[in-house]
């Protein structure tokens, strides 16, 4: 089993940054495909970012893109997601997420294996 605890959410202003964590324990985290998905009051869970098990390849969400950056420490056994000029649009519940095997494509929710409970991002206008 992998287990999967984010960190880093809170309170933001419009404008602001701010980073979250995944940290991954249990088994080894440089095989697995990760990502990270939201999900609103009363809404579905959505894609935000993935990588692959490498880091060499990133995807995004049309709704985050240029925006938000995800990467991998494998030393660290930690996945990030650092969130720049945020909007009142991003406040959701953020999970991160990992895959045995690579998600086509990488927002296919039902493709991930393991998740973390969330960490909650609030932004102001």
């Amino acid at each position: 089993q992998l287990q999967l605890v984010e960190s880093g959410g809170g309170l933001a202003q419009a404008g602001d940054s701010l980073r979250l964590s995944c940290a991954a324990s249990g088994r080894s985290f440089t095989s697995y495909f990760m990502g990270w998905f939201r999900q609103a009051p009363g809404k579905e869970r959505d894609f935000v970012a993935s990588i692959t098990w490498s880091g060499a390849t990133t995807t995004y969400a049309d709704s985050v893109k240029g925006r938000f950056t995800i990467s991998r420490d494998t030393a660290k056994n930690t996945l990030y997601l650092q969130m720049d000029s945020l909007k009142p649009e991003d406040t959701a519940l953020y999970f991160c997420a990992a895959a045995r095997f690579q998600p086509r494509p990488a927002s296919v929710t039902a493709a991930y294996d393991y998740w973390g409970q969330g960490t909650q991002v609030t932004v102001s206008s």
